[in-house]
């Protein structure tokens, strides 16, 4: 297969995103869907065949007269999903239908810079190869935890990515692989992942929060990601909640993110503990060393009434925020996602209640608020998704 391999018109990448979103199909049902002659359909499979991109496989249950022939996307297209978070990297390899082959994760922090963590997440891409999962990548899509200039393939001012500002991630991972590379925010993958194969598959317009150290959300409209004009649609961790709030990483005061988020959270927990509020945080502390959301999650399903209290906060918070989204974007679904949506349903109930209360009755009738299912696969899917959409698009 050559890696340069694109459709070469819209008829061709719209049967290679449905090969990818329905599985394999036969001529005739791929005629029925894009409305082509069976010549013309013969015609350009014939050239994705020659691409290298589909194969038939068999024949098709027959429908009265001569049984059509079955096509799928080749089992040799591999797309690499790099999801970097503000402590965590996670790598995974798909087939064309964006299925997960393997997957690996480990703990890095964001803060050690540029070439660190991407030379972490090649060294954890070796060893999806080492197990034989993948030869030469089709494209690979990048997420980062910071605002991005998708056009350029680079983060641009990210508060919480020191020496990354400008640093040419998509080019210097392309010249590393040899194939086509995207990057964009961490939670416009997250909400790819979950349009491909999350609870948003069959809606258009959806919020995608994530809770994580800090806050962001992606925005999809129409089926699409909305990026805004510069990259920083979404940005709702500085939204500002109080003026005379805590600092934010950002520089200003009152953000939504300088509320809730495990930066936030780890903070406020800490000082539980070391006042002798919270016991069982105390104790949590003199333990590791230190506190994270995953401990405030911890303390909080043990019946700790200070976690479950800074878990109804945070959920106010965040609720606050969203109920204004609510009301201005009339989404048809909004998904909790992250490590600090971990807390589950004490935070969940407590964001349904505000933005129920708050926003207009029009916007929430029936606006279903939930917590994601792609437990920590929403990134990678997603980073799968958005190279195969360039991949999948007439060159």
């Amino acid at each position: 297969m050559r890696m340069s391999a694109r459709p070469q018109n819209v008829h061709q990448a719209r049967l290679l995103r449905l090969l990818r979103d329905e599985g394999p199909r036969s001529r005739a049902e791929l005629g029925d869907v894009v409305r082509l002659s069976r010549s013309k359909l013969a015609v350009e499979l014939d050239r994705l065949v020659a691409l290298g991109l589909v194969e038939t496989a068999g024949l098709a249950a027959s429908r009265g007269g001569r049984r059509s022939g079955i096509v799928r996307l080749s089992p040799a297209l591999r797309f690499v999903a790099f999801d970097i978070g503000a402590t965590s990297i996670d790598v995974a390899v798909t087939d064309g239908e964006l299925e997960v082959l393997g997957h690996v994760s480990e703990p890095c922090d964001v803060r050690q810079g540029a070439m660190a963590v991407l030379d972490r997440a090649l060294d954890l891409l070796g060893k999806l190869r080492d197990q034989g999962l993948v030869g030469q990548a089709h494209g690979t899509g990048i997420g980062v935890p910071g605002p991005v200039s998708f056009r350029d393939g680079m983060p641009v001012v990210p508060p919480i990515m020191p020496g990354w500002d400008r640093f040419p991630v998509r080019d210097a991972i392309g010249q590393e692989l040899g194939c086509p590379v995207l990057v964009d925010n961490d939670v416009n993958l997250m909400a790819l992942g979950e349009l491909h194969s999350g609870l948003a598959r069959s809606v258009g317009d959806f919020l995608l929060v994530k809770i994580g150290t800090g806050i962001g959300c992606g925005v999809v409209v129409d089926g699409a990601i909305y990026r805004g004009v510069s990259g920083s649609a979404g940005d709702i961790g500085h939204i500002r909640v109080d003026d005379d709030g805590p600092m934010c990483a950002c520089g200003n005061a009152g953000c939504l993110e300088a509320y809730f988020g495990g930066a936030a959270l780890a903070r406020d927990a800490g000082e539980a503990a070391r006042s002798g509020r919270s016991p069982q945080l105390a104790q949590l502390l003199e333990r590791h060393g230190e506190l994270s959301g995953g401990h405030v999650a911890e303390a909080a399903a043990a019946g700790d009434p200070v976690s479950v209290q800074l878990v109804r906060e945070g959920g106010r918070h965040v609720g606050q925020v969203l109920a204004g989204l609510v009301s201005f974007f009339n989404p048809g679904l909004v998904i909790i996602a992250g490590g600090v949506a971990g807390l589950g349903h004490t935070l969940l109930a407590e964001i349904r209640s505000v933005v129920y209360r708050r926003s207009l009755p029009l916007a929430t009738g029936n606006l279903p608020i939930v917590l994601s299912e792609l437990a920590g696969q929403a990134g990678v899917i997603g980073g799968a998704r958005l190279i195969s959409d360039h991949t999948f698009a007439p060159a």
